[in-house]
């Protein structure tokens, strides 16, 4: 998708990056034979100028070269080229306000789930999040990402991409369960836990060493992050067909998910719900 990218080129728009597009200007090697009329004279230098150090940079695979001069509602574009550094992340906490904290944190790499908890290994996150380069996240711009920052006192300099408004901007609204809803995702058993749930598991482990209650936190919360990939990619492959380039750059969706190596146990959600909301 980069090599169709125009609008990381100063002065190139998006809409004049559609004209290009329906013009037959859809890739860097059309970039010398740009139609008379379409873009100025300056800014058809700019562009020739800018594709040799765009392609340099994508056989480099700088990241932050196309971050930082992507447009923040294209920032999706990056995801295939880059998917193999994308770490998809969700944290658990006590609670919403200043004195809380993280109780659990799930990332995924594409191939391994890291587990982090509180008062076991919450302290080898910072060395972890240190060496991530791409963070996808559901929210994580209001929520996940100030609330680690400020946590472990460290800034997360990760380039970022937060499902919820790449999701909003396709159609899909609403919190992560509404998304996976709309597309499907069955939560089977974890259906009815959500955030405040999360922290009843929490207290649940914390007062009562409660091993069931921890599983079944880390099982929600691995199944936050396990939703993500088919999240971007379904987000990816809906905004490619809101462009002209279209089926050539689809992706499939029959990827392998990692098994969640964590179970709910069923019978504490129920005796939780019962305690907590009966009534």
């Amino acid at each position: 998708m980069l090599r169709n990218t125009f609008c990381h080129i100063p002065s190139i728009s998006l809409r004049t990056e559609r004209l290009l597009w329906e013009s037959g200007i859809v890739s860097w090697e059309h970039g010398n034979c740009l139609p008379k009329g379409i873009v100025s004279p300056a800014r058809s230098s700019a562009l020739k100028a800018m594709i040799p150090t765009s392609e340099d940079a994508l056989q480099r695979l700088d990241l932050q070269f196309f971050s930082e001069r992507l447009p923040g509602s294209e920032l999706w574009r990056i995801f295939p080229e880059f998917r193999t550094r994308a770490v998809y992340l969700d944290i658990e906490t006590t609670g919403l306000g200043r004195g809380d904290h993280i109780t659990t944190i799930v990332a995924y790499d594409g191939k391994t789930l890291h587990h982090f908890v509180h008062g076991i290994n919450l302290r080898d996150f910072t060395a972890f999040i240190g060496q991530v380069e791409l963070l996808i996240t559901f929210n994580g711009k209001c929520f996940d990402i100030p609330f680690i920052q400020r946590a472990f006192g460290i800034q997360v300099n990760a380039v970022h991409m937060d499902l919820r408004y790449i999701l909003r901007s396709v159609g899909l609204r609403g919190g992560l369960k509404r998304c996976e809803q709309q597309l499907g995702l069955d939560r089977a058993e974890l259906g009815e836990v959500d955030g405040y749930f999360a922290v009843l598991l929490w207290q649940e482990y914390a007062t009562r060493r409660s091993e069931r209650a921890l599983e079944t936190l880390l099982a929600y919360n691995t199944l936050d992050v396990i939703n993500l990939e088919p999240l971007m990619v379904t987000a990816f492959n809906r905004l490619v067909r809101c462009t002209p380039l279209a089926n050539p750059y689809i992706l499939p969706t029959d990827f392998d998910l990692p098994a969640n190596p964590f179970k709910a146990d069923e019978a504490l959600i129920e005796r939780l719900q019962e305690y907590h909301f009966a009534g």
